[in-house]
């Protein structure tokens, strides 16, 4: 089996198994073993969606910490356009990245302007497009593993452009080498992340062997110290602060941001992994062959709503909508010449460096036939379960857990409907924690014993 990086850990120590994060794993990549969460590697898509429901926060993300920076020579930051939501409305991106710089990185890129180059190479590939839709954005990097996991019949449909901050960490590294007379692995580029999957995406990118980035910084972690950073930098001017910032690339921090800059008729924004879901769902079955483009991300909202952005998606949403007003108001015309991006696109600029391929989950058995007689097994354990997906054996599902029996991972007996006995242990165990939260007599047990009939 192939090693997968993950960016998401279990704390030991904080969890008590309460199974909020297993019912919600869009993959059913987490069991409870021994009142602990554990995760399956190969299912795991770095969603987070396990992050935002832990109530005792023994879910940790795993990105990069400042001082990472300090092996490089010259070091810059790339921050998601989600980051511009997270602040007031008066503070607009040209003091963002000037706070950027103050804490110590040598420069700051905004992606905009990459954004809106890439949103014109998406319309100029709808355009050529010739085979089975809808296509689908590979924005979202949760969504791609989510279709590599559980949708590889959907892959071919993914487009295979290349995402706007690869597009740009390729291109700084190459011009910033010759300027500054570095070696491009001394130049470090480091992005703001609002979710921890686009980590996952920088150390182990599912489509080519290496990333031009160096690692990311949760804008959560950034965001106190550069929000003191920005206190005395001077408030300028609507017209110089927002002259370099690209209209269609500031819509890329939210849900229907690419399909609303490019005015597209035949498209579908989905939000939420629930929702990416039945979408997904709809189209193996072969529905939404009207539509041509859908925009999916699995935070609400889209990137404003990441788990490691600190502003209420709602209220993220809106600012990012009103930053377009101010653009739109201001007249900024910061945007891509649309020719030299189709001439780019004909020399396959934008293009990724390599395949979108499944990502194979362990089979029942390396062994045909015995796969084939473990999948009956399964099915037949399966009949014997309640079906009711309590998730009290550990499993998210009955299926899961009759597969985990048969792989060997768990028993039968660990489904408390399944054996009477089980059933028995547990209730003497909530006998015995009635009898010591009661201040009055003793709560006897007839549990196992005979009743006595009378006279």
């Amino acid at each position: 089996m192939n090693h997968y990086f993950h960016t998401i850990r279990i704390d030991p120590e904080r969890c008590n198994g309460r199974m909020k994060c297993l019912r919600m794993c869009p993959t059913q990549a987490i069991r409870i073993k021994d009142g602990k969460a554990v995760i399956i590697e190969e299912k795991c898509i770095d969603c987070g969606e396990c992050i935002t429901v832990c109530p005792h926060n023994a879910i940790i993300p795993l990105t990069d910490p400042f001082g990472e920076s300090s092996r490089f020579r010259h070091t810059l930051v790339m921050p998601s356009p989600a980051l511009y939501a997270q602040f007031g409305r008066e503070i607009l991106p040209e003091k963002i990245l000037a706070g950027i710089k103050k804490l110590g990185f040598d420069d700051a890129h905004d992606l905009a302007f990459t954004c809106g180059e890439v949103s014109f190479a998406i319309q100029e590939y709808l355009r050529d497009y010739e085979g089975p839709k809808p296509l689908i954005s590979n924005v979202c990097p949760t969504v791609v593993r989510l279709i590599q996991v559980k949708y590889p019949a959907l892959i071919d449909q993914v487009i295979p452009i290349d995402t706007p901050r690869e597009l740009a960490a390729r291109e700084i590294k190459k011009n910033k080498s010759k300027t500054l007379g570095l070696r491009e692995e001394d130049i470090g580029i480091f992005y703001l992340t609002p979710c921890p999957v686009k980590m996952t995406s920088i150390k182990q990118p599912a489509e080519k062997g290496k990333s031009h980035i160096d690692g990311a910084i949760a804008i959560s972690d950034i965001y106190g110290p550069l929000l003191s950073a920005m206190e005395d930098i001077e408030k300028r001017r609507y017209q110089e602060a927002l002259k370099s910032i690209c209209i269609l690339g500031i819509g890329w921090a939210m849900v229907g941001g690419i399909c609303r800059t490019l005015r597209l008729k035949n498209s579908l924004a989905v939000s939420g992994l629930n929702e990416v879901l039945k979408v997904f769902n709809d189209m193996e079955r072969g529905g939404l062959k009207n539509i041509d483009f859908i925009e999916a991300y699995s935070c609400h909202q889209g990137c404003v709503g990441g788990s490691l952005t600190v502003e209420n998606h709602y209220i993220s949403y809106n600012k990012i909508l009103k930053l377009i007003e101010t653009l739109e108001f201001e007249k900024i015309k910061a945007c891509p010449d649309i020719r030299e991006v189709r001439k780019l696109y004909k020399e396959g600029y934008f293009f990724l460096e390599g395949k979108l391929e499944p990502r194979p989950l362990k089979p029942l058995d390396q062994d045909l036939t015995t796969a084939i007689r473990k999948r009956k097994e399964k099915e037949q354990i399966h009949e014997l379960l309640p079906k009711i997906d309590c998730g009290v054996c550990g499993a998210p599902t009955c299926m899961s857990f009759a597969e985990d029996v048969v792989k060997g991972e768990t028993v039968l007996s660990n489904c408390i409907f399944n054996l009477p006995q089980k059933f028995a242990e547990l209730s003497q165990e909530l006998l015995e924690l009635l009898n010591k939260s009661t201040i009055a007599r003793p709560i006897k047990s007839n549990i196992g014993k005979t009743p006595h009939k009378k006279d």
